[in-house]
């Protein structure tokens, strides 16, 4: 690894559930490193969900599934919790070397049904484990689809370590042919995605730059993963980056009755790009 110990600057970035047009509302998480040096080392992240990517203008991400992976695997305490009117914060005590996970994952089922002349959604909350009793006796037409939505970030501590890129087999998750915390810009980073622990070709790939509060031009980069699962990145400068990955959902036509529900997926991540 490139030896640049850096903060970040007051940015950074997690989740959404589908790729969004601009306007739209993004989550986010932001650390105060994403590489670190020392012995009794601390992380900050800060969270929210904003119209401009990094910036506390709308309401705080909810911390209800946060939790945190040391290198070697075990979990660690999520410290200081708080949720402000704008964001939310906690800290993380880094006490291992390597790199470690900070993520958000969230599996759910999403789907309707017929009762009394009536299409009825099932509410949110419904899981695999709770679904049967989310659908009321004397349904009928139940359609249902599973959804998983992770969001995550990465903070090194020392040199980088892969430990935590084990598949655990469900969703979209990140296998990091490049490491995720050391980028350069001017230098191409790979990265593979899983879904459901195979490769996957296809996926929608969005990757904005941060700042875009002070550009005319959102500068995003439209790419998909190639047949084993793979795509490469051209980082054209330094800085943050918000990177979400999603299962394509077929397009409604006009008038077409509404199709059954589909599989859903979505992978957020935040990366900071640094200068040669």
């Amino acid at each position: 690894m490139k030896k640049r110990i850096r903060g970040f600057a007051a940015t950074a970035a997690l989740a959404v559930v589908v790729a969004v047009p601009a306007s739209a509302h993004r989550q986010w998480m932001m650390p105060s490193s994403t590489v670190l040096s020392g012995d009794d080392v601390w992380v900050t992240v800060d969270a929210a969900v904003s119209n401009d990517l990094f910036y506390f203008e709308h309401q705080p991400l909810r911390l209800d599934a946060m939790k945190a992976w040391a290198p070697d695997g075990t979990e660690a305490t999520i410290e200081n919790k708080a949720t402000g009117r704008y964001r939310s914060t906690f800290d993380v005590h880094l006490t291992q070397k390597g790199t470690w996970r900070i993520a958000s994952v969230v599996d759910g089922v999403m789907g309707s049904y017929d009762l009394n002349g009536k299409t009825e959604r099932l509410p949110r909350g419904t899981t695999t484990a709770n679904v049967a009793e989310r659908i009321p006796a004397g349904a009928t037409n139940v359609k249902t689809a599973e959804s998983n939505n992770r969001n995550e970030i990465f903070v090194t501590v020392g040199e980088p370590t892969t430990t935590l890129f084990k598949p655990t087999g469900k969703g979209i998750e990140l296998v990091p042919v490049t490491h995720p915390n050391d980028l350069i810009a001017g230098e191409a980073a790979t990265f593979q995605f899983l879904l459901d622990g195979k490769p996957a070709a296809g996926l929608p790939v969005t990757v904005i730059p941060g700042g875009i509060r002070y550009r005319d031009q959102l500068g995003q980069m439209d790419l998909k993963t190639g047949a084993d699962g793979k795509v490469a990145i051209n980082w054209a400068e330094p800085g943050l980056y918000w990177l979400n990955v999603t299962t394509p959902q077929a397009e409604r036509a006009e008038g077409a009755p509404e199709p059954a529900p589909q599989r859903r997926a979505s992978y957020v991540t935040t990366l900071e790009v640094l200068a040669p």
